[in-house]
């Protein structure tokens, strides 16, 4: 025996269901660009900063040339890695890097970047980069995660 009925509410919860990617993916960024500001924040003040510049470098080239942005990195920088919200809808790619191979920058050119992480036979590391992504990856998963679950409450409540 089957049974028919009707649904109370149906085209409302489809409205908030259609309003929940945007809402989520707006959360979603926002969370991302904070959590990135203060990963980058951190790989400044590890960076280390030429006491005595040479010709070649500027004191502070490498800690300048610390940033993030969305979607690809500067040419020649060195990238983390690139992390990308799946199933929101829209470029959700962040990506966090250092250093470049932009001659045109001149002294600002802080190509060595690699070498300041890892170091090389004549140099020791002075690792500032991926101790600092290691250092914040779990807890910016999770806000991003909770800003995903505060978005789908919002919209369910109608905000």
């Amino acid at each position: 025996m089957a049974r028919s009925g009707t649904i109370l509410g149906l085209a409302k919860l489809q409205k908030k269901l259609d309003r929940l990617p945007t809402v989520a993916r707006d959360a979603i960024r926002q969370k991302m660009a904070g959590t990135a500001d203060e990963i980058v924040a951190m790989m400044k003040r590890l960076a280390p900063v030429l006491k005595e510049p040479d010709d070649r470098r500027r004191a502070g080239a490498l800690r300048d040339s610390i940033g993030w942005t969305w979607g690809q990195a500067p040419k020649g920088s060195m990238v983390i890695a690139s992390i990308k919200g799946a199933g929101i809808g829209g470029d959700l790619t962040i990506t966090i890097f250092a250093g470049s191979r932009d001659k045109g920058r001149g002294t600002d050119d802080a190509f060595y970047a690699r070498w300041v992480e890892f170091g090389t036979q004549n140099m020791p590391a002075q690792p500032y980069f991926y101790v600092s992504w290691r250092a914040n990856k779990r807890r910016a998963g999770r806000q991003v995660r909770a800003a995903v679950r505060r978005a789908a409450r919002d919209v369910a409540k109608g905000q």
